[in-house]
């Protein structure tokens, strides 16, 4: 991923903080026959150092098929994104010298893909995942409401996978290198264009906050 200097974020607490609440990835695998990509929400392990993203596909989705253990994938997680318009700084009234951007967040996590052969674990990735985001709600359900005969032929169409990560990177593109007035500008600007908007201002101000 092309990352200037300014927007790098390497932390892996950081990193995996923001994958876990964007909860869904885009896994790209290249084949012989060209590139097969698939849309996946994820439950994140770390277990003694090794970081691993498991997730579930249909039978009918051949990407399973390449998850052999040898080939390599990337699964991308696209944050909050917003258009900052250059009325945002006050260098335009100034001299003007300003143009439009895109602020955003993502990670890009690389490793080898295999599929979860072990039905013991390929239930405890689906409980998991349905406690992550079931467990705000008033009345959570749980995968063990599902009658019994029919959780098991639900089952029987879904393929485990799991992407074991070698390399996690970061670019957050918030606009943190510009003056502080510019950047200050960017937030005000941000916090007042829908949600999206709001979460990048809540991260630019954070980034240009001493702690």
């Amino acid at each position: 991923m092309y990352r200037p200097q300014q927007f790098i974020e390497d932390r892996e607490d950081v990193l995996l903080g923001a994958i876990r609440e964007i909860k869904l990835a885009a896994l790209v695998t290249p084949h012989a026959d060209g590139i097969e990509v698939t849309h996946v929400p994820v439950v994140v392990r770390e277990d003694g150092g090794q970081i691993a993203f498991e997730m579930h596909v249909a039978r009918g989705n051949p990407h399973w098929k390449l998850a052999d253990g040898s080939r390599r994938s990337v699964a991308i997680f696209q944050g909050p994104h917003a258009y900052v318009s250059p009325s945002f700084y006050p260098s335009k009234r100034e001299h003007g010298k300003v143009v439009p951007t895109w602020t955003y967040i993502v990670v890009h996590a690389h490793g080898i893909i295999e599929t979860i052969q072990d039905p013991e674990k390929l239930m405890r990735h689906l409980e998991q995942l349905t406690h992550a985001n079931e467990r705000l709600r008033p009345t959570p359900w749980q995968v063990s409401d599902a009658p019994g005969q029919y959780l098991e032929s639900m089952k029987r169409g879904i393929v485990g996978m799991c992407l074991r990560v070698e390399r996690l990177e970061g670019a957050w593109k918030l606009n943190q290198h510009k003056s502080e007035p510019d950047w200050k500008g960017t937030a005000e600007g941000l916090a007042q264009s829908g949600e999206a908007g709001a979460s990048l201002a809540r991260a630019l101000r954070s980034w240009n906050t001493p702690v």
